[in-house]
C-alpha cells in the first residue's frame, strides 16, 4: 500500500500515536480475525487511530467523521487530488523555506490572513478546485505555526501564531500518497459525531476520540470548531455510547483522566459506570509550559472486556460489561 505506512498527514493536539500500542493490545478479537465488517471514527481528528486500523485490518466499510469542516475538507482533498495538493504545497515548500527569518514571519502570517478571508466562499457540499489551494494552506499553516495546534476563535478563524521551526518539512509527499490510497475506500462525512449513527450496527467497530476533557482551566486544548466541547457534550457522548451498545457494536473511547489532577474527580468513572475503564500512562505533548509536558494517564473506555484487562483488573476496579466476544 503506497510507498510508506499510512499515518497522520497533519500535526494534531492530543494525537494518539504514541498510545497505538495500548490501543492495539485491547483492539476486539473480532478485528484481528476479520470478523467485522464496518470501522466508524465519530471524531478522526489527526487520524492516527484511523490511519492504524485500517492498514492494518480488513473492513468492508469504513466512515470517518468531525465537526470541524477544514479538517473534513483536507481529509477530502488528499484523497480526491492529491496530485494537485502535492504540486501547491512543494511551492509553498520552496517560497518559505528561501525565505529569511522576517520573511517567513511576514508570509506565515500573510497565508493565514488569506486562509481566515477565504473561509466564508467555502462550501462543504459543493467540491471546487478551490479546495486544494485551502488543504495546502492548511498544511502549511499546521507544518509552520506554534506548537503544531489547530485552533480556532470564537468566529471560526484560525489564530495560532508563528511557529519559528528552522527547517519545517512542508511536504510529504510518500506519505500523502499512501493516506490518499487508503481514503480512498473510506466515506468522509463532515457531522456531529451522532451522525454516525445510521452506520453503526453490531457488525461495527467503533473508536470514539472526541475532545479531551482539559485537566485543569488552562489547559484546554479543544477548540478545534467554533462549536466546543464542555461537560454537557461529554454527558450526550456518554449516552450516545450507551445508544451504540445496546446496538452491539464493539466500542472503545479514549479520553483525558480527570484524576491526573484531582483523585477525587470521578466524572468519567460515574459516566461510563457499568463498562471497562483503564488508565495508561500518556505524555502530554502540546503544553505552553515546557515544564509541564511529562507522563500522564489517560482513559480506555471498552463496552467488552479486552484481552489484556485480565492482569489489570484487581488494579483498576472496573465492572466490564460483559463481553461481546465469543
Amino acid at each position: 500500500m503506497g510507498v510508506c505506512d499510512p499515518r497522520p498527514f497533519l500535526k494534531w493536539a492530543g494525537g494518539k500515536g504514541q498510545l497505538l500500542s495500548e490501543f492495539e493490545t485491547r483492539f476486539p478479537q473480532a478485528v484481528r480475525e476479520g470478523r467485522v465488517s464496518t470501522y466508524v471514527e465519530p471524531f478522526v481528528g489527526g487520524g492516527a487511530v484511523y490511519f492504524h486500523v485500517t492498514s492494518k485490518y480488513a473492513f468492508e466499510d469504513c466512515h470517518i467523521f468531525d465537526i470541524n469542516e477544514d479538517l473534513i475538507l483536507a481529509y477530502m482533498v488528499v484523497r480526491n487530488d492529491v496530485d494537485d495538493l502535492i504540486e501547491m504545497l512543494g511551492d509553498l515548500e520552496t517560497t518559505y523555506l528561501n525565505l529569511d527569518a522576517k520573511k517567513r514571519h511576514e508570509f506565515y502570517y500573510t497565508v493565514r490572513r488569506d486562509y481566515n478571508e477565504q473561509r466564508p466562499s467555502i462550501q462543504l457540499n459543493n467540491y471546487s478546485k478551490a479546495w486544494i489551494q485551502r488543504a495546502a494552506a492548511l498544511i502549511f499553516l499546521n507544518r509552520t505555526c506554534f506548537n503544531g495546534l489547530f485552533r480556532v476563535n470564537s468566529e471560526g478563524s484560525f489564530n495560532v501564531p508563528f511557529g519559528r521551526y528552522r527547517n519545517p518539512k512542508i511536504l510529504r509527499e510518500e506519505l500523502l500518497r499512501s493516506d490518499s490510497e487508503l481514503l480512498e475506500n473510506t466515506v468522509i462525512h463532515h457531522g456531529d459525531f451522532s451522525s454516525s449513527a445510521p452506520y453503526i450496527d453490531d457488525d461495527t467497530f467503533v473508536y470514539f476520540d472526541p475532545p479531551y476533557r482539559p485537566l485543569n482551566r488552562s489547559s484546554s486544548f479543544n477548540s478545534y470548531s467554533r462549536e466546543g466541547f464542555g461537560d454537557d457534550e461529554q454527558r450526550r457522548l456518554a449516552a450516545f455510547f450507551s445508544d451504540m451498545d445496546a446496538r452491539g457494536a464493539r466500542l472503545m473511547l479514549s479520553n483525558s483522566d480527570p484524576k491526573n489532577q484531582d483523585p477525587s474527580d470521578n466524572f468519567f468513572d460515574e459516566l461510563y459506570a457499568g463498562y471497562c475503564i483503564e488508565r495508561v500512562p500518556a505524555r502530554r505533548m502540546i503544553n505552553s509550559n515546557g515544564d509541564r509536558r511529562g507522563v500522564i494517564n489517560e482513559i480506555i473506555i471498552t463496552n467488552y472486556r479486552p484481552v489484556s484487562t485480565d492482569r489489570l483488573a484487581s488494579t483498576f476496579n472496573f465492572e466490564p460489561a460483559p463481553s461481546l466476544e465469543p
